[in-house]
């Protein structure tokens, strides 16, 4: 039996400012775990050992804490659920972040992994399909503010035209290559070119036709490339990139 469903969603909690910790700082201190849980020295060390037991990290007293490939592997399921939820309440619903984040925050520990997929889909259509897309969104936002009634004759008269002149409701039609994208870019994924073993591994992490994919990072001389796809993070060597065919 997968060993993670005995972690409670405390150690979870854990586990998860432990993996964000050490992206930001590059290690993990007890102190700094207590500073953002908020919880007291003592609650940390027992949450801490009970992770050490479970084999999920490497911990020693007054020694700076990191993952075991177990608990890496764990600490990123759980993150990836955190921010479908979280991206799906900002981006489809319209709520604000700092709420969307404490929603996500309550719900990512229950919910199942099919769930999980279908919600991270279901965002990416909205976002790319030409019936959809940030118009679509912004008029619910409206909606649920009361700031506009429903038009819906007039909206898809207008979706209709766009789409009849080859217009993309959601956005330009500009297409570019991965490696050519800017941090905080995002794109949908049209196709990748060279097929190789390449596209295999890629397509494993979830990057093909339909995807959307926000740039994230780009190291100093530009290689690799850090970039959120279908709420994984992954970083991408940029040969792999530049067959990476986006539209914008």
């Amino acid at each position: 039996m997968d060993q993670s469903v005995h972690l409670s969603s405390s150690l979870e909690d854990y586990l998860e400012a432990i993996f964000r910790l050490v992206s930001e700082k590059g290690a993990a201190k007890a102190r700094d775990i207590s500073r953002r849980l908020r919880v007291k020295a003592g609650s940390v060390t027992g949450a801490l050992q009970a992770l050490s037991k479970k084999d999920y990290i490497n911990y020693s007293p007054y020694e700076v804490i990191t993952l075991t490939s177990k608990g890496l592997e764990e600490a990123r399921k759980i993150i990836r659920k955190h921010e479908i939820l979280k991206d799906f309440f900002v981006n489809i619903l319209g709520i604000d972040e700092k709420t969307a984040d404490k929603g996500a925050c309550s719900l990512e520990h229950d919910i199942p992994k099919p769930i999980v997929d279908r919600l991270a889909k279901f965002t990416e259509f909205v976002e790319t399909c030409p019936r959809a897309g940030e118009n679509w969104t912004e008029y619910f936002a409206k909606q649920c503010s009361g700031e506009q009634k429903r038009k819906c004759i007039s909206c898809m008269e207008q979706s209709y035209k766009k789409f009849n002149k080859g217009q993309a409701v959601t956005d330009s039609n500009r297409q570019t290559t991965l490696a050519e994208m800017k941090p905080k870019d995002k794109g949908v994924v049209l196709r990748i070119n060279k097929r190789s073993t390449v596209t295999k591994r890629l397509a494993e992490m979830g990057i093909g036709k339909g995807a959307v994919i926000t740039v994230e990072r780009i190291a100093p001389l530009g290689d690799p490339i850090d970039v959120k796809v279908r709420g994984y993070h992954l970083s991408l060597r940029k040969e792999e990139a530049v067959n990476i065919i986006v539209r914008q």
